[in-house]
């Protein structure tokens, strides 16, 4: 089921537009600032340079922030000129769709350097090193990018050459047209979010099983499962937008002229919100990526803040002192 041509044509009054999109900017500028808060509190230790869980999550942290600037870029323009030129629509659509596919992958590795560091502990820095960690990032990348870019190639083969000279409304289905696409579309979402959901589930239960069986290790496993827990939820967020355009048209029918706030709120659920779990499951419940955090913070917040730094400095540099005892090394924030 498919949103109707007819109700992408309505359009927004001046004002519910201009409201709509200082909405969107301003969630995109309160996202920003948090995920460049995140990202240079990450190059800015190198003690995250040499693990590979931070790793991981700095490259979903970067790789939201493309997806979010990029969707909220489409949605602008969607409202300044309706219509765009063909071959930037292709840039933008095509780059969307690469992030928004990377982000469940990347969630299967998190998960999987997860359950790594819990059962099989005393393999973890022989399994999960740094130059894996950045190969694991590339077979991501390349898991994400290899089933959607046949779209441009398709269509480079059926469409003239004048297609890509036109403008049309920025959407998916509207550039990448050829019927047999769509199709491919929904068997690759089936099949990415079905191996994301098995190995997540995996994970979970095999640390629920290592939990029980190892006593000394329970508040580890538990807070690994927790941080498991958060991802699934994350995974159920990015599966709306595989869903959201039936989603609409059954809003549309049970709420009739109520299209452009059920496609502005769906575009909140769908594309905002998950954005936000990022910065939660580690810039918050994480202790050490939260200690240098906040550390970051105090370091700009001027001059009435340099005693607190200090303590927080001192706590950071005992907690790397901790850090060197074989028993904690991979249960310091599950």
């Amino acid at each position: 089921m498919t949103v109707p041509p007819q109700l992408l044509l309505v359009r927004d009054t001046f004002t519910s537009a201009f409201v709509k999109n200082l909405t969107v900017v301003l969630f995109w500028l309160v996202l920003t600032y948090i995920n460049s808060t995140l990202i240079a509190t990450f190059f800015r230790h190198q003690t995250f340079y040499e693990d590979p869980r931070y790793i991981l999550f700095i490259h979903m942290v970067i790789n939201d922030a493309i997806q979010l600037t990029v969707t909220i870029t489409l949605f602008i323009l969607s409202y300044i000129f309706y219509k765009i030129n063909v071959s930037f629509c292709c840039f933008f659509i095509l780059v969307a769709v690469f992030t928004t596919r990377n982000t469940p992958v990347n969630l299967a590795a998190m998960a999987a350097e997860r359950y790594i560091a819990i059962c099989e502990p005393l393999r973890y820095s022989e399994i999960c090193t740094v130059r894996r960690t950045f190969v694991v990032i590339g077979l991501i990348w390349f898991i994400s990018v290899a089933p959607d870019i046949t779209d441009l190639f398709v269509t480079l083969a059926t469409e003239p050459l004048s297609f890509f000279h036109e403008s049309v409304f920025c959407l998916r289905h509207n550039v990448f047209k050829d019927p047999v696409l769509a199709h491919k579309r929904q068997a690759f979402d089936i099949i990415y979010f079905s191996c994301v959901f098995l190995v997540l589930v995996f994970t979970y239960l095999k640390i629920l099983f290592a939990a029980r069986a190892l006593s000394t290790e329970k508040m580890c496993a538990q807070k690994a499962r927790n941080t498991i827990l958060l991802h699934g939820a994350q995974l159920a967020m990015c599966m709306l937008s595989y869903i959201s355009p039936s989603v609409e048209v059954v809003l549309h029918i049970i709420f009739p002229g109520r299209i452009l706030e059920i496609r502005f709120a769906n575009y909140l659920i769908v594309y905002m919100l998950p954005r936000f779990l990022s910065p939660i499951i580690y810039g918050a419940r994480d202790k050490k990526f939260h200690r240098y955090f906040k550390m970051y913070l105090l370091s700009h917040a001027g001059e009435d803040a340099p005693a607190e730094l200090h303590a927080t400095r001192a706590s950071g540099a005992a907690h790397e002192q901790q850090q060197l005892l074989p028993a904690s090394r991979h249960c310091r924030s599950a």
